[in-house]
C-alpha cells in the first residue's frame, strides 16, 4: 500500500463512521519503513506504531527470510519519534529455528535499550500447511518445549526487571502506558489482536480475511483478496464463513478471558466437579488454586495461563458443564449472575 492510499483509506474510514478523534493504530513491516512514511503517518494522526521486530539476531533472521538489521530498526524508532509518534510496540518471538536463551537475551537487551512502550514476546509456531511461506523454514532445530519454556520465563524476567508491567501471559507495557494502567486496575481485555484496554463488544474486521466479532456471533471475510474485491463491486456482504457464538459459548468465553486477562475466574456449581478433576495435575504443581468456587492461576504460572484457559475451550479443553447442578454462583465480584 502506497502511503497514498492509506490517507485515502483513513478518510473515508473517519467519514463514514463519523469519528471526530479516533485512536488510530498500525502495523508496520520495519523493511518498507521511509521518512516518508514517517510523515505520512503523523500527518494522518495515527497515534501508534505496532513493528514486527522478531529477533535482531542475524542468522535466525537468515534462518526465517526477515533480514532487518538492528540500525535499521534503530532509524525507524527514532524517524516515528521525529514525528511525535511515541507509541510503539515490538513483536518480538521465542521458539524460533537455532535461537538460544543467548539470542533472546541479546534481542531482549536492545529491546529495552530501544524502550518501546509495548512489548509483545510470542511464541513462535511452526504450522507450514496453514501458513505456506513457513515451508521454506527449516525445522529441524526449533528449540524443543523444555527450551521453549525457558525462553518465555527469561523475557518474562528480563523485561519485568527492567520496569515493564506484565499484561496477560506474554504482553508488556510500561507503566505510562495506558495498557500497564487498564493491568493495575483489572481493565484488561482481549482480541483478536491480543490484549488491551479496549473492551468493546464490537469488532468490526474490514479486509480480505478480516474477522468481526460480535456479542452473539464471530464471522470472517473472504481470504482471497481478488475476490473480496468481486463481491465488494457486485455490493455483496464479503463474510463467507461464521459461528453462532450461544450460552455456553459466552460463559466458557467470559472464563477464559477472566484467566488470560485478570489470572482468575469465579465458576458457577455446574462447572466445579469437572474443572478440579481437569486441572488436578495443575494444582499438584502449585500453578494454579482454588479460593470456593474462584480458580485462581499462581504468579509463578502465568506462562501456563493459555494451556489452564484452553480447558474451558469446547472443542479442545475437557472441561464440561454439567447442567443439573448449575446454581445461582455466589462468588464476590462474578460477571454473571447466575441465571
Amino acid at each position: 500500500m502506497a502511503p497514498v492510499e492509506l490517507v485515502r483509506l483513513l478518510d473515508l474510514l473517519l467519514t463514514l463512521f463519523d469519528a471526530h478523534h479516533p485512536e488510530i493504530s498500525i502495523e508496520l513491516d520495519p523493511r518498507g519503513f521511509s521518512a516518508e512514511w514517517a510523515l505520512v503517518l503523523a500527518a494522518a494522526h495515527v497515534t501508534r506504531v505496532s513493528l514486527g521486530v522478531q529477533t535482531f539476531a542475524p542468522h535466525i533472521q537468515q534462518a526465517i527470510g526477515r533480514i532487518q538489521p538492528l540500525s535499521h530498526i534503530e532509524r525507524v524508532v527514532a524517524g516515528l519519534r521525529l514525528r511525535d509518534i511515541n507509541a510503539i510496540n515490538f513483536d518480538l518471538m521465542y521458539g524460533l529455528p537455532g535461537q538460544t536463551l543467548a539470542d533472546l537475551d541479546d534481542t531482549l537487551e536492545e529491546t529495552i535499550r530501544l524502550a518501546p512502550s509495548r512489548i509483545s514476546l510470542f511464541g513462535y509456531a511452526h504450522l507450514p500447511h496453514m501458513i505456506p511461506r513457513q515451508r521454506q523454514i527449516d525445522a529441524s532445530n526449533l528449540p524443543d518445549h523444555k527450551l521453549r519454556f525457558e525462553q518465555a520465563w527469561r523475557g518474562y524476567e528480563r523485561l519485568t526487571e527492567a520496569g515493564y508491567v506484565p499484561v496477560g501471559f506474554d504482553h508488556f507495557a510500561l507503566p505510562s502506558d495506558p495498557l500497564a494502567d487498564a493491568a493495575r486496575e483489572g481493565r484488561v481485555s482481549r482480541n483478536f489482536q491480543g490484549f488491551t484496554e479496549d473492551d468493546s463488544p464490537v469488532l468490526i474486521g474490514i479486509g480480505a480475511s478480516a474477522i468481526s466479532r460480535f456479542p452473539d456471533l464471530i464471522v470472517q471475510n473472504e481470504k482471497r483478496a481478488g475476490v473480496y474485491r468481486d463481491l465488494i463491486a457486485a455490493g455483496q456482504l464479503t463474510p463467507v464463513r461464521g459461528v453462532v457464538i450461544d450460552a455456553d459459548d459466552r460463559e466458557r468465553r467470559r472464563i477464559i478471558r477472566e484467566l488470560l486477562c485478570q489470572g482468575n475466574a469465579c465458576l458457577e456449581a455446574g462447572w466445579l466437579r469437572s474443572a478440579h478433576t481437569a486441572l488436578a495435575a495443575f494444582e499438584r504443581l502449585h500453578i494454579l488454586r482454588w479460593d470456593d468456587d474462584r480458580l485462581v492461576v499462581e504468579d509463578d504460572g502465568l506462562p501456563y495461563a493459555r494451556l489452564i484457559a484452553a480447558q474451558f475451550d469446547r472443542h479442545r479443553g475437557a472441561i464440561l458443564r454439567d447442567d443439573l447442578e448449575r446454581l445461582p454462583s455466589i462468588c464476590a465480584g462474578s460477571t454473571t449472575n447466575g441465571a
